[in-house]
Parts: structure tokens; C-alpha cells; sequence
């Protein structure tokens, strides 16, 4: 997190960004709940 805050010059940007990235991974495992189960 503090290596993405430093890169993009915004906490807020590294904030979303992670955010995006748990969104996505969450998504995936409801989607393949079979697989995760």
C-alpha cells in the first residue's frame, strides 16, 4: 500500500486503487463460489 501511495502521489489514489483490487477479488470468488467453497 505505502509502495502504491508513493508511486501515484495520493493516498486517496492508492486508497481507490486497493479498494478497486478487493473489489474485483471478491467479486470473483461470489462469482466462482464453487471453487472457494
Amino acid at each position: 500500500y505505502t509502495a502504491l501511495a508513493a508511486r501515484s502521489g495520493s493516498k486517496k489514489l492508492a486508497i481507490i486503487a486497493v479498494a478497486r483490487k478487493l473489489l474485483v477479488v471478491l467479486n470473483a470468488i461470489i462469482r466462482d463460489k464453487t471453487a472457494f467453497a
